[in-house]
């Protein structure tokens, strides 16, 4: 395996939107050369101007960089990337045994454990890696990274998930960080749920959104999630940092794990009903806590959007 004092300065990355592009920018502020690989041009053009070079295919990366972070949207797109088996443009045929993969999204622990046979099967380190945070967050570098898998690949990247992060976890040689990330997923996704119910309890008692979240954020159950949120939901202002459609798909692998783990999931499974309905009822594209709206709207104390 390779150590960190032998991993070269071009560092690779795949997939640079939302999240991917500002950590990545924080890697080419600190001195970092980067080689990127994302289909949408508007993803790239920023990372370009600061002197990241663009590979068009994965393949291409990995066989120019022995350290790769890969941020992509789901499992479809993961899959994609480890079943392409073209031999010039495959990311698989292009691992060189002894490099690393850091793959930092939010995906499926059955899919993890499959990526996780392939690149073992190439000498491969792969350190699971998904974060949490918000896009403001990993502007900042002060995002949490949750990191389970071989522990020679948790050396070659910690550093550079110091400049990304502010908080990072090693949590065992498996699954674990993938479980971490759905453990937290589940409580950021129920917040919005119970919140949205207390909230409209409170405004048929005669209370006002901005009354309630001034006095939420300094009580006893105040978190840095409902602080974060408090303005958004004072001025009803749902604009998206994480989108309802986002936490569909999260709360899918939430309870698709659990079927897994045969863990009964009760809340979850009707927290996701309810980010199911509120997408058909044209909130797909707000943020998650948009929720409250939705519950305001099935309350009477709105119109339908």
């Amino acid at each position: 395996m390779t150590s960190p004092q032998t991993i070269p300065p071009e560092i690779g990355w795949i997939g640079v939107g939302k999240m991917g592009n500002p950590m990545a920018t924080r890697l080419i502020e600190a001195g970092h050369k980067l080689t990127i690989c994302d289909p949408v041009v508007e993803n790239r053009a920023s990372l370009v101007a600061r002197g990241a070079q663009v590979s068009v295919t994965a393949g291409d990366v990995a066989a120019r960089c022995s350290l790769i972070f890969v941020t992509i949207p789901n499992d479809a797109v993961l899959a994609e990337l480890i079943d392409d088996g073209d031999d010039r443009t495959g990311l698989m045929t292009q691992l060189a045994a002894g490099s690393v993969v850091v793959e930092m999204s939010t995906v499926s622990p059955q899919l993890s454990e499959r990526v996780a046979r392939i690149l073992a099967r190439r000498g491969v380190g792969y350190l699971r890696c998904p974060i949490s945070g918000s896009t403001t967050l990993a502007r900042a570098g002060k995002l949490t990274a949750l990191a389970s898998g071989d522990q020679t690949a948790w050396e070659v990247a910690s550093p550079y998930l110091d400049i990304v992060a502010a908080r990072k976890f090693y949590l065992g040689p498996g699954e674990e960080a993938r479980y971490m990330k759905l453990v937290l997923n589940t409580l950021v996704g129920a917040t919005s749920s119970i919140l949205g119910e207390a909230l409209v309890l409170g405004e048929r008692g005669g209370l006002t959104p901005a009354q309630m979240m001034e006095v939420i954020t300094e009580s006893a159950v105040a978190s840095p999630l409902i602080a974060y949120k408090k303005e958004m939901i004072a001025q009803m202002d749902f604009s998206p940092a994480f989108s309802v459609t986002q936490m569909i798909k999260d709360f899918t692998l939430i309870t698709e794990a659990g079927r897994d783990k045969q863990v009964p999931m009760f809340v979850a499974n009707m927290i996701l009903q309810q980010y199911t309905a509120a997408s058909n009822a044209g909130y797909s594209e707000q943020d998650f806590f948009a929720l409250f709206d939705w519950m305001r709207v099935a309350g009477g104390l709105a119109d339908p959007a």
